[in-house]
């Protein structure tokens, strides 16, 4: 996930920069000014030192709140249940009873950051290469289930061309997506079956399950339902993974898949961002997930943030083009209409 952040001043007084996959387009009236082929701005600084230990500082909270989490997993995993509310409880008094039992927790915090990781710099080293200024990616520790929020970037300067809020936007979603999958083959193939892991009044949890899950599972374990198999730590943070894809994939306002549905068709964006808040909450009531409706109260907020003009809308190549259709098929993968459900008795 990234966050557009701009001056107004700063989008006035900047002069807009190109890529060197991106060329100028010159009215044929103008033809007799003189103008360079490309145009570069200097070099961007790294952003400061400050931001560094905040970022570092920002990672290793969320490894702490990661490692309790995933030590919650671990030993509901060798209980063969999908959560366990009692060790949930106790994984985080871990942190000065016993930090040593943290470390059953590793193989899914460090599963997790890394997918997490690889997602926000795919979007910062999209950003040098067209030279916006960004931030270094910043986690969200948050002692829940799953131990984080995410992460995200800010962008500090305008994203001057259609090709390049494309790039930017979808970089993210593909690395961390890339990533996800192998840890989601390691995690269905040393899943558990366990009978009744999806019946919610007897096993208090139930998590959804992606398509790409479902794919995965009918090679692994044929003829066997998704819904039983009870995922290796790796395969719960591949599934956190995928999850977290699927959201910023959400084709609405200043998500990654509002910028790649913007830079395909500005119209389609405009309308999706205004529909897409009522699907969500729809999906919130019929399906009973509470998290659908704090989903679309984000992106109706951000139908107020000013979305700033392109210095140039040239229309994206054919290959931007395509990975923008295997962006929409990504989505499809991980998305889920009811990710987390627990039951009224819990």
């Amino acid at each position: 996930m990234f966050v557009v952040f701009r001056a107004f001043k700063r989008v006035v007084s900047t002069p807009p920069s190109y890529s060197p996959l991106d060329t100028l387009s010159v009215p044929a009236e103008s033809a007799d000014i003189h103008l360079k082929h490309r145009f570069y701005v200097p070099i961007l600084p790294r952003p400061s030192r400050k931001s560094l230990v905040l970022a570092v500082l920002l990672f290793l909270l969320t490894l702490c709140t990661c490692l309790a989490a995933g030590a919650q997993f671990a030993a509901a995993f060798a209980n063969n249940q999908a959560v366990s509310w009692e060790e949930f409880e106790n994984a985080f008094s871990l942190f000065y009873k016993n930090p040593a039992g943290l470390l059953a927790g590793l193989p899914f915090a460090a599963t997790l950051m890394i997918i997490l990781l690889a997602h926000e710099l795919g979007h910062f080293f999209a950003c040098r290469h067209h030279h916006i200024r960004s931030t270094y990616p910043f986690f969200i520790p948050f002692p829940s289930l799953i131990g984080t929020f995410g992460a995200f970037i800010l962008i500090r300067s305008p994203i001057r061309t259609t090709r390049a809020l494309f790039d930017v936007g979808a970089s993210g979603p593909f690395i961390g997506f890339l990533f996800a999958v192998p840890a989601l083959l390691y995690g269905v193939a040393n899943a558990k079956i366990v009978p009744g892991l999806n019946d919610l009044p007897q096993a208090g949890v139930v998590f959804g399950t992606p398509l790409a899950l479902r794919l995965i599972a009918g090679i692994v374990h044929p003829g066997t339902a998704p819904g039983i198999l009870l995922l290796h730590p790796v395969g719960r943070a591949a599934w956190v993974g995928l999850f977290a894809t699927a959201l910023n994939l959400l084709p609405s306002g200043q998500l990654d898949g509002g910028h790649i549905l913007r830079s395909v068709s500005p119209r389609l964006h405009r309308l999706l961002s205004f529909a897409l808040p009522v699907v969500l909450l729809a999906l919130g009531y019929f399906l009973h997930w509470s998290g659908w409706f704090v989903w679309a109260g984000l992106l109706l907020a951000l139908l107020f943030l000013r979305k700033a003009p392109f210095y140039d809308e040239t229309p994206l190549d054919p290959a931007r083009k395509l990975a923008a259709l295997l962006a929409l098929l990504i989505f499809l993968l991980c998305f889920m209409p009811a990710p987390i459900l627990i039951s009224q008795t819990v």
